[in-house]
């Protein structure tokens, strides 16, 4: 027990029973969020690929930006007139029975997988991409969003390495999931994922039961100030805005290798489920990177070297990645960069990331932050995807899309020094920006 207690210590500091108790059943809401999330994720794009058409993936992405718009003014007019954990309540029902009927017409002739001609008319295949697409970017963030309103700073650092350990274990659990496709049916696979979804709600009704804590700022009443309202607080400070920079310009560099991913994969294998087992196995690898990473580097990393030294490590390391990428140019050398990109970006970027918004007052917290996760990372994504469609020769792409990823690469370090500056001022001065 002491052995334990010393190595839970150093990993993730001196957390009080009180602590452990609390991080541990985020942890598990986390988990099974992020779990679900998974099962869903690594079949999009195989769905997508066998209905649609490989080549359509970039414009996929694009499109999803401008239905993000639509939907990040539902979940700005959310935050207004609900609480935090009624608004988690809302959206894991709602994509609940989403995903249900999703799993209805999966089966149907024309419409699901008995239909094996891709087309880009197959409306059904648009549709999945861009609610897949939208669960991915606002549950989390969500999730994050609540976790930043019951949590101080102190506690963050120690705490937040253990919420991430917990989601990749979830991650992987999906991933090994998934890596049955072809054996248990794409079908049964969302029904696994919806009975996920479920839990989290019940999970979070119990932490809301018996940690009723209050926001950690003392936040001023919110307005229904409408969606706009998170656009203009984002816009007009700049520490906002090198947010911004740190957590989407990845998005960029991601968007570029993981087309040329899809592609080769989408060739070398010839069903949706089998393309679902190989995205299955590069979530595995991912994700175990990155829960190796939360045990032993997020917690650890955070306290001995801080936020500055840590925001500009994961840059570095993506710009590792891409040079050995162009290097050895194949599908498993392109898998394993992007394995670096996802796992450490999980790991370390967004932990980080998620520290930058506890200074901040409640609508900084929801809605700027929902639209940087959401519109912001969508537009990083599509600007990634639209540079692809310049480069239609993969053998173009490897080289020209590796020079673009070096100058986004060097903006992002730019944005990280000045965060990081900022956020220890902000820190020292006990400021909240508003």
């Amino acid at each position: 027990m002491k052995l334990f207690s010393s190595i839970a210590s150093a990993l993730w500091g001196d957390m009080t029973a009180q602590e452990g108790k609390k991080f541990g059943l985020l942890s598990l809401i986390f988990c099974f969020l992020i779990g679900s999330y998974w099962v869903i994720r690594n079949m999009k794009t195989p769905i997508f690929m066998k209905f649609i058409g490989s080549t359509y993936l970039p414009y996929a992405s694009m499109l999803s930006v401008g239905f993000m718009i639509f939907f990040i003014m539902f979940y700005s007019k959310l935050v207004d007139l609900f609480e935090k954990h009624k608004l988690v309540y809302i959206l894991t029902i709602g994509y609940s029975l989403i995903f249900l009927m999703v799993t209805f017409l999966l089966q149907h002739p024309t419409i699901g997988l008995p239909n094996t001609t891709p087309s880009k008319n197959r409306l059904f295949g648009w549709i999945l991409y861009i609610i897949i697409e939208t669960f991915g970017s606002f549950m989390p963030a969500l999730f994050w969003s609540f976790v930043n309103s019951t949590v101080d700073q102190a506690s963050a650092k120690k705490g937040y390495g253990f919420i991430i350990f917990g989601a990749q274990f979830g991650s992987i659990l999906g991933c090994v999931i998934d890596m049955q496709a072809t054996r248990i049916g794409m079908q049964l696979l969302f029904v696994i994922a919806t009975l996920g979804i479920v839990i989290t709600p019940l999970l979070v009704y119990y932490f809301v039961s018996h940690y009723p804590t209050a926001p950690v700022a003392a936040d001023k009443p919110s307005q229904a100030t409408g969606f706009l309202e998170g656009l203009r607080l984002l816009v007009s400070r700049p520490y906002l805005l090198g947010i911004l920079g740190i957590s989407t310009l990845f998005e960029v560099v991601g968007a570029i290798i993981d087309y040329q991913m899809h592609t080769l994969s989408n060739v070398a294998f010839p069903t949706a489920a089998r393309v679902t087992e190989f995205e299955a196995l590069f979530g595995l690898f991912t994700n175990g990177l990155t829960m190796t990473f939360a045990i032993v580097g997020t917690s650890f990393f955070l306290r001995i070297f801080g936020i500055r030294i840590s925001l500009i490590a994961y840059p570095i390391a993506v710009a590792c990645a891409v040079a050995i990428m162009w290097a050895f140019h194949g599908l498993w050398v392109i898998m394993f960069t992007m394995v670096v990109i996802k796992g450490l970006s999980y790991s370390l970027n967004n932990p980080c990331r998620d520290i930058m918004y506890i200074p901040t007052s409640k609508d900084i917290r929801f809605k700027v932050k929902g639209w940087i996760d959401t519109i912001g990372m969508r537009s990083a994504k599509s600007v990634g995807a639209a540079t692809t469609t310049f480069f239609p020769v993969m053998s173009q792409l490897v080289v020209y899309g590796s020079l673009i990823s070096f100058g986004v690469i060097g903006v992002w370090i730019l944005a990280a020094l000045y965060v990081g500056k900022a956020h220890q001022k902000l820190t020292q001065t006990q400021t909240i920006i508003e």
